[in-house]
């Protein structure tokens, strides 16, 4: 990667925008071990075995998820307001992922018991808090490290990097802990013995986490700060004051901001839904069986990357929304395909070209995002920007559901999940967006 030219705020050089890129290394890795490969199945499964009541540990589980979700709805607009002022940046950043790496260090506490679920519980849920909340200053500080020509390659360049976090910490977790059978698994020759195994890889993940996240701790406090930055709030309620004046005067200022965030938040469910049931999809409807679904996984975490540093390039030269709805528009496509067709084959090719604009989609709706907001309010644009996600985030699974009972097919649910899109492109063909930042916003 080029470095960033002098027109960036303060002159951005590459090894920033590195250290920027590689805590999302760090992040993602952890997300997909403990929220959706390993520790949430360990506790769904092992920990959970034998639990007395009617409810399921799986139901458990989504409950506990809910209340993350609904803790995130409530606090990132307020964190938004408070990062608004870039020096904040780094000590909210610091304050999350410190507390994101604690978190996931104590799941090594929770045991192969029925009475340690509640635990298990409770730090999946603060962990997958924190590790959102910790987004908001993280997705801020894009506009500190990009320029006008080079914001789209820069997100680009930063979620591909997550997308390979992903494969390189499940492919460490799987091949040094889970591998194998007997009493003892991976080339780590952990026992399974009170799930040990399982409770080292978190340790894993922790360690994972805290090495690529500390380059960018350390170095925040350097980026280059746009002059025109503001003071925020002080106090929940200062920032939900804060808050609410923000929206008005960005409603005033360009609806489509506004109109942008729930037309995002709309696909953006869409596109989550995709990874959720795509090992539901692979195993259930064309044949593929458990094992493969992993390998499966790390095969589209790298097609979504590779996606994604290409679109950050297209995302330069020819926008933001038009990579957004080209992608959409050729997810939707590749889902009804996969609908029609059948066998593992058609899995892995529809499933892989799927993916393969999932990246550029994900990664041009955090530039546009950027583009559309105003100079110096960053920072509250994604807050909402979390918070709106949030707040939909039960209409895929839903959708994915009422598909699968009213035709009686697992992979009806793709429909669902492709309606779901539909309406968030048919919602973002509605908004006015931005080509580029314009130069005067950059500062």
């Amino acid at each position: 990667m080029a470095e960033i030219s002098s027109d960036a705020p303060g002159g951005a050089k590459r090894s920033q925008v590195l250290a920027w890129a590689v805590w999302d290394t760090g992040s993602a890795g952890v997300s997909a071990v403990v929220v959706t490969f390993v520790f949430s199945v360990y506790l769904t499964g092992a920990v959970g075995k034998g639990l007395p009541g009617g409810a399921t540990p799986a139901s458990w589980l989504g409950r506990a998820l809910a209340i993350a979700g609904v803790t995130i709805a409530v606090l990132a607009p307020v964190i938004g307001v408070w990062v608004e002022d870039p020096r904040r940046r780094r000590l909210t950043l610091t304050v999350l992922t410190s507390l994101v790496v604690g978190l996931v260090s104590a799941m090594s506490l929770v045991r192969e018991r029925p009475e340690y679920l509640w635990l298990g519980l409770a730090l999946l849920a603060l962990g997958a808090a924190c590790g959102d909340l910790a987004s908001v200053p993280y997705n801020a500080m894009l506009r500190q490290l990009t320029t006008p020509q080079n914001s789209g390659r820069i997100s680009g360049f930063g979620l591909s990097a997550a997308f390979i976090g992903s494969v390189g910490l499940l492919l460490l977790v799987y091949f040094g802990c889970i591998d194998g059978k007997g009493p003892t698994r991976g080339f780590l020759q952990l026992s399974v013995g009170d799930g040990m195994n399982v409770r080292i890889a978190m340790l894993l993940a922790a360690g994972w986490f805290a090495v690529l996240a500390t380059p960018l701790l350390l170095t925040a406090h350097n980026l280059p700060a746009p002059a025109d930055t503001v003071s925020s709030a002080r106090g929940v309620l200062g920032g939900y004051r804060r808050l609410w004046q923000d929206l008005v005067g960005e409603w005033h200022r360009d609806r489509n901001l506004v109109y942008y965030l729930l037309a995002a938040a709309v696909f953006r469910d869409g596109l989550a839904g995709v990874f959720t049931f795509g090992g539901v999809l692979g195993v259930n409807a064309y044949g593929i069986s458990p094992a493969d679904v992993l390998i499966f996984g790390v095969a589209a975490s790298v097609v979504a990357a590779l996606g994604a540093v290409f679109g950050g390039f297209l995302d330069d030269r020819i926008g933001s929304k038009p990579v957004i709805v080209g992608s959409l528009a050729s997810i939707i496509a590749a889902g009804l395909a996969m609908m029609a067709l059948s066998g593992p084959r058609a899995f892995w090719a529809t499933g892989l070209l799927l993916c393969l604009f999932i990246g550029p989609a994900q990664a041009s709706a955090r530039t546009l995002l950027l583009r559309m907001s105003s100079a110096g309010k960053e920072g509250v644009a994604f807050g909402l920007y979390t918070m709106t996600g949030r707040a939909v985030s039960f209409v895929a699974p839903w959708l994915f559901s009422v598909f699968v009972d009213v035709f009686g097919a697992v992979r009806a649910g793709m429909g669902g999940l492709c309606l779901v899109m539909a309406g968030g492109l048919i919602g973002l063909l509605m908004v006015r967006a931005p080509h580029r930042i314009p130069v005067a916003d950059v500062g």
